[in-house]
């Protein structure tokens, strides 16, 4: 085993190469930071929560404070292995934390005690649910919490309230991939495994920046690049990632026209039979129809469309087609565009085409972005119902009724599920008095956020904010309750491949904060929820308590978990879902016997036109007899809402970099981090600062319809026609400068793409703050 204490994960992001062979194990290497100096009492076992990974560790800790981490080196995820985030990011939490509830008095926050602060949150809540009913109540929250308070805040909004007003930030990120599994599949559930990367014969990645987002994951992939027969590896991306430096093909395409180059991907695998016909015919329907809309689609067609050479694109479907195992990833790039689930959709039909799901090597995985993302959409925190019931099915409804001891009528399915660009808007309207936001920062993350911003600031609506920190949301609010965070308490996270991980509480909470399960339960109490009987709502007061609830709900459904306990997480790690009495050690990958859950009975939706959202009823879904057979679909290619003109000739796109996470309210506290990539930066191509005359570090302008930023610029890879903005940084926000624009299925909404004018405003003091080994390098670099 290779032990790599206190690495330099800034300046060596992936570590060093185990290189292996197809079909081996990936190698074990473990990395471990700790403070100087300290001595550990103990070690807690955990996963980290700074990226959707879910890379397994143990958290060190002297008198009782966090002091360190290490990667386990049992644990499938990682293998010990962990990223800057991980490594680094939980410094973050012993800096500037809230410690006691605030309340809005006179215009200002200022401290309280929590009785008063709850006092003043039900009383709002029981008088708006007295004069208007639950749809004056909407709840926002994040992935960044656990299974359990998921689940309890679903039984308390949808069960006790009644309100259809539930979204999480993970609309921000991954809605995408569950709309685009129930469209293709039924159900939400990612199929394959992070395994199936240790015996490809080739990767597509598309929209996926994983050396950034995930670089645990893009060690893993680099360990078969480096190995004796590495995987041909396709990257769709508009920047010169590192991916793309390490791609067999890389297909730059126009951020904005992700579902052309789809249908033409497609278009190739059928013309030039690159098919499993037997799986098509057997286990899909929609061929004919998939084939027709798709008959056009040609090389020179996206090509002209893209920006991308023709032969490049009749190359990368040569490799899907010729290969023998491919494994897939989809990630924001797609997922945050007007045609997001169509796109997604494709990636999909395009493993079907070719039966390659369900096999070592071959399978799907449809990124989140959150490291519990998975849980939020498990346990029907946002618009769902848990266990991937189906929000139109009455048996699925009243299973829940049951399990929950309320009559039906109080499930709120009598209204479609509302998602959070639309929750936003009824706060607007005033229809929604009670926003309640927990673990996130939409002041921030929204898009057209001077509107956002108004909203959240206005009189209309009473705010109640839970959160670690104090943030640009926490300072529009009415209540801020302060929360604990990861370390500070118990609970399981599920990461993209559906692997379950205990997190033990390894330290207490500063001064008064509570964990959100705490806090929720206490709202609850407060408000006299309960069920048909009188009783309590939720039953539970404890993780424990709530995990063995949630257990009960899963239980038959796609995500079981009842063969699951806190005992066997401990001992064994990280888990794969569903694992139940059937399937005790977990379940490796989906859809081994090509049945798919596209009954009436078991489908999480009846499925949607992906060209306009409009939902398909059960009578249409019936017709359709799909009978546990995948559904193959698409739609013509469609220009993005907002496109260069005269006075915006330029496209911005917006994402991460690999140093900070989100907003920045841990990793800009955390001094690796923070000092790595300390503020804002825009990057632009060398064609457009050569037309425009910027060099690197020249102050810039760019101008939507919007709005404007100011910031040093890059003058980096990415393609010309196209700035590149970090969205991390409050002070100098991207999402100034986006749309309120979205997928019509999944909702998510359109940070890819808006027209912007770029101009130069006064020479720099140096080069710009951004990274220099990342996708954000200079053009001439010797760091890469």
């Amino acid at each position: 085993m290779d032990y790599q204490p206190n690495p330099d994960r800034i300046n060596d992001i992936w570590g060093e190469r185990t290189p292996h062979a197809s079909g081996t194990e990936w190698p074990t290497r473990v990395d471990e930071f700790l403070l100087d100096g300290v001595s550990v009492d103990r070690w807690v076992r955990s996963a980290c929560l700074l990226c959707s990974n879910g890379c397994g560790l143990e958290i060190a800790v002297s008198d009782g404070r966090i002091v360190g981490v290490r990667g386990r080196a049992d644990d499938r995820v990682n293998r010990g292995r962990l990223g800057p985030k991980g490594l680094y990011g939980w410094q973050g939490e012993q800096r500037d934390r809230l410690t006691t509830p605030l309340i809005r008095r006179n215009g200002r926050l200022v401290e309280t005690d929590w009785d008063t602060a709850m006092a003043a949150v039900v009383e709002r809540s029981r008088s708006l649910l007295d004069t208007k009913g639950p749809l004056s109540h909407a709840f926002y929250t994040s992935g960044q919490l656990m299974t359990e308070e998921y689940y309890t805040l679903a039984v308390i909004g949808k069960g006790g309230i009644g309100t259809p007003h539930m979204d999480g930030n993970t609309r921000l990120c991954t809605a995408t991939a569950s709309a685009a599994f129930q469209e293709s599949f039924g159900c939400d559930g990612q199929p394959g495994s992070y395994t199936d990367i240790d015996c490809c014969d080739a990767l597509f990645l598309f929209g996926h920046n994983v050396a950034e987002t995930q670089t645990v994951l893009w060690a893993r992939m680099l360990d078969r690049l480096d190995g004796t027969d590495p995987p041909r590896l396709v990257c769709v991306d508009p920047r010169r990632t590192n991916v793309a430096e390490r791609a067999t093909v890389h297909l730059p395409i126009r951020n904005g026209t992700n579902l052309a180059l789809m249908n033409a991907l497609v278009h190739e695998q059928i013309s030039r039979g690159f098919l499993d016909h037997d799986y098509v015919a057997a286990h899909t329907l929609g061929f004919e129809d998939l084939q027709a809309r798709t008959e056009t689609a040609t090389p020179e067609w996206a090509a002209e469309i893209c920006g991308v050479p023709a032969d490049d694109i009749r190359r990368a479907a040569e490799i899907f087609g010729t290969s023998q195992r491919v494994v897939s990833t989809c990630s924001m790039g797609f997922y945050q565009s007007h045609q997001a689930t169509a796109a997604s959709c494709q990636v999909n039909n395009l493993h079907l085409l070719r039966g390659m799901l369900g096999r070592p090597g071959a399978g799907i995985l449809q990124m989140n972005g959150q490291p519990s993302a998975e849980n939020n959409r498990e346990a029907g925190c946002g618009p769902a119902l848990p266990g991937f019931r189906n929000w139109n099915n009455p048996e699925h409804v009243a299973e829940l009724a049951r399990l929950w001891n309320v009559d039906p009528i109080v499930i709120p399915h009598w209204a479609p599920p509302t998602d959070a660009m639309a929750i936003f808007r009824y706060v607007e309207q005033g229809s929604i008095g009670f926003l309640w936001i927990a673990g996130t920062n939409p002041a921030v993350s929204m898009p057209d956020l001077p509107r956002i911003r108004r909203i959240l600031s206005g009189d209309q609506c009473f705010v109640v904010v839970s959160d670690g920190y104090r943030t640009e949301t926490t300072e529009l609010a009415d209540i801020v309750l302060p929360a604990a965070l990861w370390g500070e308490k118990t609970g399981t996270h599920t990461n993209v491949d559906r692997t379950v991980h205990l997190s033990r509480q390894a330290v207490e909470p500063p001064g008064l904060a509570r964990s959100d399960l705490d806090i929720w339960i206490d709202y609850a109490r407060r408000m006299g929820l309960s069920d048909k009987d009188g009783h309590p709502l939720p039953a539970w007061k404890s993780p424990a308590e709530a995990f063995e609830a949630w257990k009960e709900c899963s239980a038959g459904r796609p995500v079981d978990y009842t063969g699951l306990t806190y005992d066997m997480l401990d001992a064994r790690g990280g888990i794969q879902w569903p694992c139940s009495a059937d399937v005790p050690d977990g379940t490796e990958r989906l859809y081994t016997e090509a049945h798919f859950p596209t009954t009436v009975h078991e489908c999480e939706t009846y499925g949607h036109d992906l060209a306009t959202g409009a939902p398909v009823n059960e009578t249409e879904f019936r017709a359709l007899r799909p009978d546990g057979r995948a559904v193959l679909k698409t739609i013509a290619y469609e220009p993005a809402y907002e496109l260069p003109d005269h006075e915006y000739p330029l496209r911005l796109t917006t994402g991460r970099t690999v140093y900070h996470w989100h907003t920045r309210t841990k990793t800009s506290r955390t001094p690796e981090l923070q000092q790595a990539a300390p503020s804002m930066w825009l990057e632009i191509s060398t064609q457009d600062a050569r037309r425009l005359g910027i060099g690197e570090g020249d102050i810039v302008r760019v101008t939507s319809r919007r709005g404007s930023i100011d910031a040093p610029a890059r003058v980096s890879h990415v393609r010309e026609g196209v700035v590149f903005a970090p969205w991390h940084y409050g002070d100098d926000p991207a999402n100034d400068l986006t749309l309120s624009a979205w997928d019509p299925v999944s909702k998510q909404p359109e940070f890819k793409v808006a027209a912007i004018a770029l101009e130069r405003i006064r020479a720099g003091d140096g080069p710009a703050p951004a990274p220099t080994i990342t996708a954000s390098a200079p053009a001439v670099s010797e760091g890469r």
